[in-house]
């Protein structure tokens, strides 16, 4: 490919929506580098890199990588996440920091390691994925609603603080099926959409606002859940 074909950076790329975006993206034509604590597929596009985002240290390595072997940065997506699901008394502090750390505290660290990078490309954009958690919850999900309500705010701080030479939107995934499991007809039912999303909705979404036609588009969420945050359900 050619020196001025943009580069992406996708953390947890190596499965599920990460993976579905670092596919998208190399499909149109972008380079890719994807992170992650696990392998990624053989067959996986472009690079990958094994590193723990919520280390400073590894976020600094994994920015100079690119630096150094792509030799340019234009989108960045923050997708590394985790859930610890146990009932609040039983949380521990050290489960808590972890997933906000993962969640959240990596996306303050890779765009401030990314940042130079981003602004040099002259096009440089941020999608963070955050999720419709940060607007409802189930049981015994503090933590992880807590880092993404985090990740929803922190989006529109960056897109403040680096506009206009870096934009930063935020993505909030609802139910995407990113498993092998059997879904149920009333799995699907239950969306206004039709149907449980999938990694590619999440990615064109994504590709769109890493690209130049969004060009007027930053510091704003993008709800994708088919429509289930706006559905009242009352017993019947």
């Amino acid at each position: 490919m050619s020196a001025d074909t943009p580069v992406a950076l996708i953390t947890g790329g190596a499965h599920g929506i990460g993976a579905g975006i670092a596919a998208h993206l190399a499909a149109k034509g972008w380079r890719v580098v994807t992170a992650d604590m696990k392998p990624a597929p053989a067959n996986a596009p472009g690079r990958h890199t094994i590193a723990d985002v919520a280390d400073e240290a590894a976020v600094a390595a994994l920015l100079q990588g690119v630096a150094e072997t792509e030799g340019r940065l234009d989108g960045l997506v923050c997708n590394a996440g985790i859930m610890i699901r146990k009932p609040v008394e039983q949380l521990s502090l050290g489960e808590w920091r972890r997933v906000l750390d993962t969640n959240l505290t990596s996306s303050f660290l890779l765009t401030k390691a990314a940042a130079p990078l981003l602004r040099a490309s002259g096009r440089g954009a941020i999608v963070t994925i955050a999720s419709t958690r940060a607007h409802m919850s189930e049981p015994d999900t503090e933590s992880y609603s807590a880092s993404k309500g985090g990740l929803m705010a922190l989006t529109h701080a960056l897109a403040v603080s680096l506009g206009p030479d870096i934009r930063v939107n935020c993505i909030s995934p609802g139910w995407i099926n990113v498993s092998d499991e059997a879904l149920r007809p009333e799995d699907h039912a239950q969306h206004p959409a039709g149907r449980v999303g999938q990694p590619k909705d999440v990615a064109s979404l994504a590709a769109w606002l890493l690209g130049e036609d969004a060009g007027f588009v930053t510091g704003a969420e993008f709800i994708t859940d088919g429509g289930m945050t706006r559905k009242m359900i009352y017993p019947e």
